[in-house]
């Protein structure tokens, strides 16, 4: 009888189990824009798309635009610390580095490009 009582806590334990290592939906600081160039639920699908397809037309055809610029992204995602002194986007917990972290998604923006904004790019400081 005791091994069938270990067989059902078992079968309970591995049923349950799972369910107690997904992890809870990254939180991270609040975007200082009224709201983001593209509908949240696009952004989370495809940023990185438009990303992409941003830095192409500017490195290959001398096109800038900010609408989809990482500039654009970080200028308004960015927090400051409690000495007001700009956090990089991709340190722990913050806009970036809280969702790739949470989708097991390398980040290799920030080996060439700025993690903090630039003066001129900063929305609603």
């Amino acid at each position: 009888m005791g091994s069938v009582c270990q067989l059902l806590l078992l079968i309970m334990l591995t049923g349950v189990l799972p369910l107690s290592v997904i992890a809870d939906e990254p939180i991270f600081p609040r975007a200082r824009g009224e709201r983001c160039v593209e509908p949240v639920g696009i952004m989370r699908r495809a940023h990185f798309e438009f990303l992409n397809h941003h830095g192409q037309q500017t490195v290959e055809r001398g096109i800038r635009t900010g609408r989809h610029s990482l500039a654009g992204c970080i200028g308004c995602h960015a927090a400051r610390d409690q000495n007001a002194d700009w956090i990089p986007v991709s340190a722990p917990g913050q806009f970036c580095e809280s969702c790739h972290s949470y989708a097991a998604v390398r980040i290799d923006c920030f080996s060439c490009h700025r993690a903090v904004p630039e003066a001129d790019r900063v929305m609603g400081n």
